[in-house]
């Protein structure tokens, strides 16, 4: 569980996070959407300890962040998994070696247990036959899914995902938002994914914090955006005219 409590951030005279109250529960897929500039970017780098903040606070299953010391920091951020917008792997290195960074980075097993840990988890993201291969001989969606496998490598407890459907095509970001929900719910990770994309809401909104000019304007799951009134969240979601057409289909199914 994350809890956030009044945070704000600003960057000299611009206040950016104007204090946003939050929780991310456990074993749930919680998503984070709003237009560009509403803030969700600086948000999520503030739960990632990559940005401090002028007030409020963020508590990690109890720990709060700003009180840690720097080895408790340092602790904490062993438990982070993060998937990168980009993906972020390093060219020079195999799928393999990309999985296993992390591991020598923040453990002290030996290289056998390692490499059985990186077999395990390129298993399970479908990359068991990727071992070898380089970045830029892999596809996008086995990037982003040996991404995954990074960021799941060392059992995080807390997994943050940035635009993980960035630059995929849809058939392989629904295969991407069914793995991470897949992950989040048999490993029961605190799973926190900043998007954009409406499918991704639509199939894994299970906690959905809605974020506009800085400030939480609405929450909630996919099974009950629809109902909102919210006047921001509705010209949001609904932008499109394939939205409006499910949300009608809804309507119609439930009254």
């Amino acid at each position: 569980m994350i809890t956030v409590k009044d945070l704000k951030k600003s960057f000299g005279n611009t206040h950016i996070l104007k204090g946003i109250d939050a929780s991310f529960e456990i074993g749930k897929t919680n998503l984070i959407i709003g237009q560009s500039g509403s803030g969700k970017t600086v948000f999520l780098k503030c739960l990632l300890g990559l940005f401090e903040y002028e007030e409020g606070y963020i508590s990690y299953n109890g720990k709060v962040f700003s009180q840690l010391s720097t080895d408790e920091k340092r602790a904490l951020r062993a438990e982070i998994g993060m998937v990168f917008q980009g993906s972020a792997l390093f060219d020079s290195m195999t799928i393999a070696k990309n999985v296993m960074f992390p591991l020598q980075m923040y453990t002290k097993q030996s290289k056998s247990e390692m490499e059985d840990r990186v077999n395990v988890v390129l298993k399970r993201v479908n990359l068991g036959d990727a071992h070898y291969k380089y970045p830029s001989e892999a596809s996008g969606g086995m990037q982003k899914r040996a991404a995954i496998a990074r960021a799941i490598v060392n059992n995080p407890k807390y997994l943050f995902c940035d635009e993980p459907n960035s630059g995929l095509d849809p058939k392989t970001a629904i295969v991407i938002d069914k793995l991470i929900q897949e992950i989040t719910d048999e490993y029961q990770i605190t799973t926190v994914i900043n998007t954009h994309d409406m499918n991704s809401v639509m199939e894994i909104g299970e906690k959905i914090l809605f974020l506009k000019d800085g400030l939480k304007a609405w929450e909630g799951s996919n099974k009950t955006i629809f109902k909102t009134d919210n006047e921001a969240v509705t010209n949001f979601v609904y932008s499109s005219e394939l939205f409006k057409k499910v949300r009608k289909m809804y309507i119609d199914e439930n009254q």
